[in-house]
């Protein structure tokens, strides 16, 4: 099993920034690509952005395209994302997830966090 733990979220006003991670435990494989997903209420899951096991390669979604950047930290077991420009439509759950194929279904993903909330104030 794998455990992940988001941290980072909070409150801020639209055009603000916020970092937020996620820390993997157990039995972590560096080789796993994770991503960021968002929930609104009312809304189904979407995905965010995904980077693969070496951090080579990433993917964003057009909404957060040129504001958003993920990175991550094997030796940490750790992933981030940086939010700019953050506008009252990000505002949202990020899950934090873990798996085996790079891309953008949710159904790949085999290992979620518990959500960390944004919210951003116009």
């Amino acid at each position: 099993q794998v455990q992940l733990v988001e941290s980072g979220g909070g409150y801020v006003q639209a055009g603000g920034s916020l970092r937020l991670s996620c820390a993997a435990s157990g039995r972590t494989r560096n080789w796993y690509n994770m991503a960021w997903f968002r929930q609104a209420p009312g809304k189904e899951r979407e995905f965010v952005t995904t980077i693969n096991w070496s951090g080579s390669n990433t993917i964003y979604a057009d909404s957060v395209k040129g504001r958003f950047t993920i990175s991550r930290d094997n030796t940490k077991n750790t992933i981030y994302l940086q939010m700019n420009s953050l506008t009252p439509e990000d505002s949202a759950v990020y899950y934090c997830a873990a798996g085996g194929r790079f891309n953008t279904a949710l159904k790949d993903y085999d290992y979620w966090g518990q959500g960390t909330q944004v919210t951003v104030s116009s």
